[in-house]
This record gives structure tokens, C-alpha cells and sequence, in this order.
């Protein structure tokens, strides 16, 4: 039963995410994958936050959200290619900035996303 949540979960993030790439954006800068990541990061800490409050939350909602539907929706694979060919192409400080921007983002998106469940636990 763990592996179909699981996988009606991915399949709902990986739907999400293809939804978010084809919203139209011209720029070399991987914009898309840096919010893409950055709502992963806010969803997967809300949550955590979620699961660890006085809220019954069942296990399978947990692995639904937390695995399947943030596991299909965040883009840490596609972030790490594009950070690597801004690199590649002597794009030094658009790489820089891509990783700095999506590591410290993403990581104060997991913190919102953990303070935004507190207000409604």
C-alpha cells in the first residue's frame, strides 16, 4: 500500500513540476527550477511541521506528501545539470549565484514552510 501512496504522490508532484515548466520564461537563468525548488522546499517543510504537531496525521499522508509529491516535484537533479553547464560555459558567477540563491532559499523555505504549520497546528 506504501509503494501506491508513494507512487499517486509522484506522479502528482512530476504533474506539478512539468505544469510549472511550461509557463513561458526567457532567460539563460534556470528561474523555473529555482522556484520550483524553492516550493518544494517550503511544501516539505510544512509538512514535516505538519506531521510533528498535535495533528493525527496518518503515515501514508506523510509518505504521500513528503516522498511522492515532493520527491516528484522538486527538481534537485535538473538543478545540479544546470548549475554544472553554467559552469561549464564560463558562466562562473550565474553559477555561483544559482547554487547560493537555490541552497540558502530552499533552506529557509523548508524553516517558512515549518513556522507557516506551527500557526495552524
Amino acid at each position: 500500500m506504501e509503494f501506491l501512496v508513494v507512487a499517486l504522490g509522484g506522479a502528482v508532484g512530476a504533474m506539478a513540476r512539468y505544469a510549472i515548466s511550461l509557463i513561458p520564461v526567457k532567460s539563460g537563468f534556470p528561474f523555473l527550477t529555482l522556484v520550483t525548488n524553492i516550493m518544494g522546499a517550503l511544501l516539505i517543510g510544512f509538512v514535516v511541521g505538519i506531521a510533528s504537531g498535535k495533528n493525527e496525521v496518518s503515515e501514508n499522508t506523510i509518505l504521500f506528501w513528503k516522498t511522492g509529491v515532493c520527491g516528484g516535484f522538486t527538481t534537485f537533479s535538473t538543478f545540479s545539470l544546470e548549475a554544472y553547464n553554467l559552469f561549464d560555459d564560463n558562466q562562473y558567477t550565474a553559477g555561483g549565484v544559482y547554487v547560493l540563491l537555490s541552497c540558502c532559499s530552499c533552506i529557509l523555505g523548508v524553516l517558512c514552510g515549518k513556522k507557516l504549520s506551527a500557526l495552524i497546528r
